[in-house]
C-alpha cells in the first residue's frame, strides 16, 4: 500500500469489522443462559443448527458451512456425543470421512432452541423482518469479502 493513497486510520468505534465483532460477542452474552439451560456452548448449538438445517452430514461438510478447520470440530463433535446429542460413524464408502448424524435428544432439542431467537427479538426490539434484512445485508457484505479475497468459500 502507498502511503500517498492510504487512508488515516480510522477510530475503532467507527470500523464495521468492530461493529459486527462486538455485536457477535453480545449475541452470545444473551445467549448464554439459554444456551447453558439447554447444555450447549455456542459452537455446539452452531453446530446443531446445521444438523437441524440438514441431517447426517460429513464433518469436513459441517467445518465448511461454519468456517471452520475440521480439526476445530472435533472436541466439540465429541461432547455433543457424550451428550448423546450426536452420533459420528465412518462412511461405509470413505472410511476416512466421519458422518455425523443427530440423535433422537439431539432432534428433541431444535424445538427448544428457538428461544434463542425470541430473545434477539425481544432484547433488539426489532421485528424479525428489520433483523431479517440486517442479516441478509452482512451476509452480502461477507460474501463480497469472500469473493474478493478468494480462497476460501463463504460459509453457510
Amino acid at each position: 500500500m502507498s502511503d500517498k493513497t492510504a487512508n488515516p486510520p480510522v477510530a475503532l468505534a467507527h470500523q464495521p469489522c468492530y461493529a459486527i465483532y462486538t455485536a457477535g460477542i453480545a449475541i452470545q452474552r444473551l445467549y448464554k443462559p439459554l444456551l447453558d439451560e439447554l447444555g450447549l456452548t455456542y459452537p455446539q448449538f452452531l453446530v446443531m443448527n446445521v444438523l437441524w438445517d440438514e441431517d447426517n452430514q460429513s464433518v469436513g461438510a459441517i467445518a465448511e458451512k461454519l468456517a471452520l478447520e475440521s480439526s476445530t470440530l472435533t472436541p466439540v463433535l465429541k461432547r455433543l456425543e457424550s451428550a448423546k446429542l450426536v452420533r459420528r460413524t465412518r462412511n461405509p464408502d470413505n472410511e476416512r470421512q466421519v458422518i455425523v448424524a443427530l440423535t433422537a435428544e439431539g432432534k428433541a432439542l431444535q424445538m427448544r432452541g428457538g428461544c434463542l431467537a425470541d430473545a434477539l427479538l425481544e432484547s433488539t426490539g426489532e421485528t424479525a423482518a428489520a433483523l431479517a434484512k440486517l442479516n441478509e445485508d452482512v451476509r452480502q457484505l461477507r460474501d463480497r469479502i469472500y469473493d474478493h479475497i478468494g480462497g476460501w468459500p463463504a460459509p453457510l
